[in-house]
């Protein structure tokens, strides 16, 4: 059998991974995100193993990551036969993964203010 070191979750990723889940994260894409802030680059089974993910729960996230334009992968030719492992990293720097939150959380403030706004305009007859 082969050993192999795969990092895995401290306190400060948790928080890190809470105040994303407090953002409205998902908790796969959360718990991805800091993983793989915290890695050079790691493949699909170190994803499952570090995050505390299952395989299906690693794909969804890698997908709306990969939507978002956060992720680079890339192929590696496994030895001897079988598919090729896929790699994964960080597309951009976490910084700037953040500014993009929030922007999106003071776009998601103005609209959720305008949308009161037009509430209280309402003439409400009862």
């Amino acid at each position: 059998m082969k050993s192999s070191e795969v990092s895995v979750f401290d306190d400060t990723d948790l928080e890190f991974i809470d105040i994303l889940r407090n953002l409205n994260i998902s908790r796969n894409v959360a718990s991805t995100l800091a993983y793989l802030s915290s890695v050079d680059e790691a493949t699909s089974k170190d994803l499952e193993l570090g995050s505390q993910l299952r395989q299906p729960e690693v794909s969804i996230a890698m997908r709306e990551l990969r939507k978002s334009g956060w992720l680079e992968e890339r192929e590696v030719k496994k030895e001897g036969k079988g598919r090729p492992m896929k790699v994964y990293k960080l597309s951009i720097p976490m910084s700037e993964i953040v500014i993009h939150l929030e922007d999106q959380t003071r776009l998601n403030a103005k609209r959720t203010m305008k949308n009161i706004e037009k509430l209280k305009s309402i003439n409400f007859s009862k």
